[in-house]
Parts: C-alpha cells; sequence; structure tokens
C-alpha cells in the first residue's frame, strides 16, 4: 500500500484523476497528487478515465477553451507491471479545451521531501456519492455528518470529478465541509475541480448563482485562489444562460481578487448582456474593452458586432470593428458585411459605411455585392446620387460588377430628383454592360417625367416598356393614370386603365377606388363611375362604402341640378 511518494521533479505529470484511476486499478487506497494537470497534456491515462468527466462542463468549455503544453511527466514510482499497465494508456484522450481556462496546467512544486499521501476509504466514498447523486431534501447535512468523513484534498477531488451529482447537493457538501470539518482547506485544486464540476451544460440558474456566492466568498478571505481563468469560466456559464448582470458582477469583481481581465472576460460580459437584451450596458463593457485594447479572438469579435448590429447599434459594433482593425487581427468577412450593411441602414451612418468599403479589396472584393449595393442604396437615400453614381462607376471598374438593382438604385434617384436626362444616361450605360432595364427601371424612369409633367415623355417610356416586357405590373400603369387625373385627362387615364389587362396586370379594387374618386371629385363625371362600379362587380371586386356614397351623392347633385336647369329654361 503506498503511503508516500517521493517528488523527483518540480513538475508532475499526472493529474490527481489519473492517479486516482490508476490506484483504483492495485488497490482500494488511491494516490494522490497536489495538482490537476489537463488530460490532453499527458500520454498516459486510460481511455475510459478522463478526469473531470461531468458532462454539464465539456459542452460548454470546450467551445471556448484551449490546451496548455507545459506539464512534463516525472519519472512514475510504480513496479515494471505498473509500468507495462501504463503503455496501454493512449495520448489525448480526454476533453478538449480545459487546461488553459482553468489554469490547471499550473503545477505547484513538490520540494525535495516526501510528503504524506492520504488514503481513501472506498466506503465512506461510495456512501457520500450515493448521497450527492440523490434528490437533495433537509436531512443531507445529517446524512453527512452520520459518514464520519475526513475530508482531504485527495478525498474532495474525488468526490468534485464524480460525473452527473447533482448542483445544488454539490454546493451543500462544499458549504458543510467548510463549517463542520475544521481539517478541510480549500486550495485552488479544489477551487478548480468545483467550478468544473459545476459550470456545465445542464447547469442550472439557482445552481450558477450559489457557486458564484461560495466562490465570491472565498475569494474575499483569500483572492490568491482566484484567476482569470476560473472568473472567466463563472462569466461564460452566466453568459450561456442569459445572466448578463450576473456575468458583469464577475467582471467588476476582479480588482478586488487582484485579477487583471483579458480579452475572454469582456467578451463574455459583453456576450451574457446582449443575451439579456441589456445593450447600454454591453455598449459600456465594450468601451472598457476598447480602453484596454484588449479584443478576444475574431470568431468573438464578429459574434459582437452582429449583436449590436441586430439590436440597431451600428455604432458600436464598428467601434469594436477599429479597435480589431487597429490590432491588424483577422476580421470575419461575413461580419464585416453585416456591418457595413447595418450602417447604411441610417441615414447619418451611410458616409461611415462607405468609409468602411475601403477596407474589401483584393480578391474579398469580387464577393462583397451586398455590402456595396446596400452603401449605393443608403447614398440615394439621403440624397448623394452624386456619390452614388461615382461608387456605381467605381464598381463597374474595380469590381463588384453592379447588378439591376444598383443601377435601379441611382435611376431612382435621379428620377426623384428630376434628373431625367442623368437617369437616361444611366439607363444606357446599364445597357452598354449588357443588362436589360427591368419593368422597375422603366417605372421610375416614367414616374420622374410624369412628376414634372413630361407626359409625352412618360407614354414614351411606357411604350419601351411595352416592347421589351410582355407583362408589366400595376405601379407602371398606376404612375401615368394617377398624373392624367391629377392633370384632369381622364379621357388618357380611361385609356390607360382598360389596357391594364392586356399586360396582365388585373385592376385592384384600390386602382379603381382611386380611379371613381378622381371622376367624381373632379369631373363630376357619376355616370363612368357607375360603369367601373359594375365592372368591379364582374370581376368579384368590392367598393368600398365611402366611395359607393360619393357616387351617389354625386349623381343626385347632377340631377337636381339639370331639374333645376329643366325647370328655369321652361319658366
Amino acid at each position: 500500500m503506498w503511503r508516500s511518494v517521493a517528488a523527483r521533479s518540480s513538475r508532475a505529470s499526472l493529474s490527481a484523476k489519473a492517479a486516482h484511476n490508476f490506484g483504483a486499478t492495485q488497490n482500494p487506497k488511491v494516490l494522490s497528487s497536489k495538482t490537476l494537470v489537463p488530460l490532453a497534456q499527458s500520454s498516459h491515462f486510460p481511455a475510459r478515465s478522463p478526469p473531470c468527466q461531468n458532462p454539464r462542463f465539456f459542452s460548454q468549455v470546450s467551445e471556448d477553451l484551449s490546451y496548455s503544453d507545459t506539464a512534463e511527466p516525472p519519472p512514475p514510482p510504480f513496479s515494471e507491471n505498473d509500468d507495462a499497465q501504463m503503455d496501454g494508456f493512449a495520448p489525448g484522450d480526454g476533453v478538449d479545451g480545459v487546461s488553459e481556462q482553468l489554469g490547471c496546467g499550473e503545477i505547484g512544486e513538490l520540494g525535495e521531501e516526501e510528503e504524506e499521501v492520504h488514503e481513501i476509504d472506498v466506503e465512506k466514498l461510495e456512501g457520500l456519492l450515493s448521497l450527492l447523486h440523490s434528490s437533495a431534501d433537509g436531512s443531507l447535512e445529517s446524512s453527512f455528518r452520520d459518514l464520519d468523513l475526513t475530508l482531504h484534498e485527495e478525498f474532495v477531488v474525488r468526490v468534485l470529478e464524480t460525473p452527473l451529482i447533482v448542483g445544488e447537493n454539490l454546493i451543500r457538501f462544499f458549504k458543510w465541509g467548510l463549517k463542520e470539518k475544521p481539517e478541510f482547506r480549500v486550495n485552488k485544486q479544489i477551487l478548480d475541480a468545483l467550478v468544473i464540476a459545476m459550470c456545465g451544460e445542464v447547469v442550472t440558474k439557482k445552481d450558477m448563482y450559489s457557486l458564484w456566492d461560495l466562490v465570491k466568498g472565498v475569494g474575499e478571505k483569500e483572492g490568491s485562489l482566484l484567476n482569470v481563468d476560473i472568473l472567466n469560466v463563472l462569466m461564460s456559464a452566466f453568459a450561456k444562460l442569459g445572466e448578463g448582470k450576473a456575468a458583469l458582477e464577475v467582471l467588476n469583481k476582479f480588482d478586488d481578487f487582484g485579477c487583471i481581465p483579458n480579452a475572454d472576460s469582456y467578451y463574455y460580459a459583453i456576450e451574457g448582456l446582449c443575451r439579456s437584451s441589456d445593450f447600454d450596458c454591453a455598449k459600456a463593457v465594450c468601451e472598457k474593452m476598447i480602453g484596454a485594447r484588449s479584443s478576444p479572438d475574431a470568431e468573438k469579435v464578429g459574434r459582437i458586432l452582429s449583436r449590436f448590429c441586430k439590436a440597431g447599434m451600428a455604432k458600436v459594433a464598428r467601434s469594436v470593428y477599429l479597435l480589431l482593425k487597429e490590432e491588424k487581427q483577422c476580421r470575419p468577412r461575413s461580419s464585416v458585411h453585416f456591418l457595413i450593411r447595418s450602417l447604411s441602414r441610417e441615414d447619418e451612418n451611410v458616409k461611415l459605411a462607405l468609409d468602411l468599403l475601403e477596407d474589401i479589396d483584393g480578391e474579398a472584393r469580387k464577393y462583397a455585392i451586398k455590402p456595396f449595393s446596400a452603401v449605393v442604396q443608403g447614398l440615394c437615400r439621403i440624397k448623394d446620387v452624386a456619390g452614388a453614381r461615382k461608387l456605381l462607376l467605381e464598381m463597374a471598374k474595380k469590381g463588384p460588377p453592379p447588378g439591376n438593382a444598383v443601377f435601379n438604385s441611382v435611376i431612382n434617384g435621379y428620377s426623384k430628383a428630376g434628373d431625367m436626362q442623368d437617369a437616361i444616361e444611366m439607363m444606357k450605360l446599364m445597357e452598354s454592360r449588357g443588362l436589360k432595364p427591368d419593368v422597375f427601371t422603366y417605372t421610375v424612369i416614367m414616374s420622374g417625367y410624369a412628376k414634372g409633367g413630361q407626359m409625352e415623355e412618360a407614354c414614351n417610356i411606357l411604350s419601351e416598356a411595352k416592347k421589351k416586357h410582355a407583362k408589366l405590373t400595376p405601379v407602371t400603369y398606376h404612375t401615368l393614370i394617377s398624373s392624367f387625373c391629377k392633370l384632369e385627362q381622364f379621357d388618357k387615364a380611361l385609356e390607360l386603365f382598360h389596357e391594364m389587362k392586356d399586360y396582365g396586370v388585373q385592376p385592384t379594387t384600390d386602382e379603381y377606388n382611386k380611379l371613381i374618386q378622381s371622376l367624381c371629385l373632379k369631373a363630376l363625371d357619376w355616370e363612368t363611375s357607375e360603369k367601373l362600379l359594375e365592372e368591379m362587380k364582374d370581376s368579384g371586386l368590392y367598393l368600398n362604402g365611402i366611395t359607393r356614397g360619393l357616387i351617389r351623392a354625386v349623381k343626385e347633385l347632377q340631377t337636381e341640378k339639370v331639374e333645376t336647369e329643366k325647370i328655369v329654361a321652361e319658366a
């Protein structure tokens, strides 16, 4: 039975869990280690015995954390038979991403003297685990007392590394030990193991708050037991639960514990606050992160950009992006494109989006049609059509090649401004590049001419559109019909109205309604209005009561007028 281990090196290779597993294969009394070493750092672990197998933790930490390569194995004090068994252990067995985040790769020096190794009473261990796996009740602490436990580091770590223990029970056991067992002393290894065991995929909010209260209490008494990695794991768990305020509280305690936040610390706080929709606080943390010049990796920055853009805070996202750019980190292409498009939607930020386009060059420019198109549309919306035209011509020269949508945005901008000559020139440039003006192109040009009272030019564009497209849209005709009504040229308006069906356009209730109102209010033509009403009935359309009443009122007025004129003539 092993009672002690002579330390042959200042750095150990076996984790506490590996020593436990190996010792358990020899006899019930398990060897101890004074540290936790990530499984992936050693080639001596059995494939079925990874440390800290708690599934509640692995899925969370593995996606964010990575290995440390610091540990080197000392010569193990085992027999030749033991060495033969160790040869069967597979390197790299275990779950990725634990050591670096929790700092488990930092191994304390054991010194040259022999240190006492505690024995684990397997019977008491099994009795305790049975209690911890059961549902929590009020008698749990008294049951702990009945087991007459001795809580040394090896025993406690063994308990904490046991998977699937009810989180609430684990916290109660830990608190009970601190209160009832004078020999129980919390050290970094025990605290690491507790955080690993608790911060898992299925951890509850209640358990996380209990864990944080416990860790906070330990840190306030002895801050040296805490480090950035442990606090980051707590923040990550809170962030995944959407508890942004709690993640921020952890961040705010870094100074009290003598820790300096790193890039991931800021990221977890921001992520948690964004998930809980507390974007103002998230913005404040971003400002701290920028001030500290500490940005996370490009993928995480991309998530931050997307979070703020979706919340309508594209300007804040831009600040984070500029920090990343200044530090010459890789910027995720999709997130940058999304940022530019988000900035382009807000009038005051369109020019900021235009500036960011300069960062898209080379091969990446070929695939950036969406952000370029968004900026062109934004420039036209703020009536900087000249700037939109300049960007379009630059796209035609350097890429990405502009399509119909980009040309139509500029043509529409010129048409709204009444610059019809420029609109026509842009359409010709569009055709010269092998693009075919669509119905929208013709419609916006017609609209520009009609608003300027140039109805002949507008009709010429309509004739061209009919030659190029067998089917037009209701908007195409409505533009001209409405303009003819305003000019009180009702015959031409009616002619276009009946022509619609020949080009695949079925007049809607709204079209009938507007035309009838114009006829009644301006031409007092209730007879034509009644004919249109009958057409509607035949087409299965229904005219609203207000317009029906308008037809009746105009009819009565006109009838009364005719009768009055007749009476006057007879007199």
